[in-house]
């Protein structure tokens, strides 16, 4: 005889009947909007290490779109405050400092690799900068790119001394930045030396070579775009719809770039890289503005001419400078707030650190450990 297998199977529950655990979960939720216990999220951290645990990932919301209005209105809050406490404005002035000092290093990169093509293919890069840049600060860029230029005989010689001696002075603008991007989403440094420094140099060689590859577009599509023009005969209308077209093309490129910086920078893990976040959007938007109201101020009301005298370039250049980088960290703070918020949404208390998991921990001191609860 043969014996069919033991099963029950539970359909549902009468009315009223329900278990005592998922009345109780019915109402936590109902009680604190989906919110986890403070008992229930104890005990998930304490498996989870510092940060959110499990299931405030689960629990928050997958996109930034998904966040109702409430939501968006607690990130630009506390973006302000936030911009505030974390003296930005200083750490901006530092990142200038960092700046001057990578900048010149790059751009002898930049003439010698084009000048390995044409010396026509520097003067293109020299037009567009003009149109870029405000007032007396192009003349302090142009002037150091022409010098470079005039000095780069051998220009496969000095593009490798030069992309050495930029990546290293380079590296210093990163490395001030990912100090500066830990004290933006409240965690401390725990990469080791060994770790961070391949991550500074690597994010720094990138960063250049996409400035680079920005230039080249600027340079060479337009020789091929009257090429592809000439081959479908339409003649000089690819090239027209070309010189509109690079320009968004461009805002992407920059757009990646300070993404890039946002994701590789931060002992924080974060959800990813995204080629576009809504704070790299941010910055280079309120960067663009400025730069155009910088640009009118200067033309028109400001008198640096008469204050500095002949250092009026070198000001408005560092000026400008600044103005840059303070856009760069006010979407880095508008992207940590985001992550704030999916955390806070998810069900972690709003005073609560950190709010991201971070990459690593090694590095912590004891009281660090204790300050981020992991204990």
């Amino acid at each position: 005889m043969t014996q069919m297998p033991f099963r029950i199977e539970v359909r549902g529950y009468p009315q009223g009947m329900a278990p005592m655990w998922q009345g109780k979960r019915n109402e936590d939720h109902h009680q604190d909007g989906g919110r986890l216990s403070a008992h229930r999220r104890a005990e998930s951290q304490q498996l989870s290490g510092p940060g959110p645990d499990p299931q405030v990932e689960h629990d928050a919301p997958d996109t930034p779109t998904a966040m109702g209005k409430k939501s968006w209105w607690a990130v630009l809050k506390r973006t302000v405050a936030e911009f505030k406490d974390d003296e930005l404005a200083d750490r901006a002035a530092a990142l200038t400092y960092f700046g001057v000092l990578a900048l010149f290093p790059a751009l002898l990169v930049l003439v010698s690799m084009l000048g390995i093509v044409s010396e026509s293919a520097t003067q293109s890069v020299l037009d567009n900068i003009k149109k870029m840049t405000p007032g007396s600060a192009r003349d302090v860029i142009t002037n150091a790119v022409e010098q470079l230029q005039g000095q780069s005989g051998t220009g496969s010689v000095l593009a490798i001394a030069g992309l050495l001696l930029a990546l290293w002075s380079a590296s210093g603008y990163v490395a001030a930045f990912i100090r500066t991007s830990n004290a933006v989403y409240d965690i401390p440094e725990g990469r080791p030396v060994w770790k961070v420094l391949p991550v500074r140099l690597a994010l720094t060689l990138v960063l250049m070579i996409l400035a680079c590859v920005s230039a080249l577009i600027v340079v060479f599509t337009g020789g091929l775009a009257r090429q592809l023009g000439t081959a479908l005969g339409i003649g000089d209308t690819a090239l027209t719809v070309w010189s509109i077209a690079k320009w968004p093309v461009l805002v992407v490129l920059v757009t990646s770039m300070i993404a890039l910086l946002y994701w590789a920078s931060p002992n924080a893990k974060g959800r990813g890289f995204k080629w576009i976040t809504p704070g790299s959007f941010l910055a280079l938007v309120i960067w663009m503005i400025a730069s155009a109201g910088f640009a009118l101020y200067v033309a028109n009301f400001g008198s640096y001419n008469k204050t500095y005298g002949t250092l009026a370039g070198v000001i408005i250049f560092l000026v400008w400078l600044w103005m840059t980088n303070l856009a760069i960290l006010l979407g880095l703070e508008f992207d940590a707030e985001l992550s704030r918020e999916r955390a806070i949404i998810g069900g972690l208390p709003e005073d609560e650190e950190p709010y991201v998991e971070p990459r690593d921990t090694r590095k912590w001191t004891d009281e660090e450990r204790a300050e981020m609860g992991d204990v």
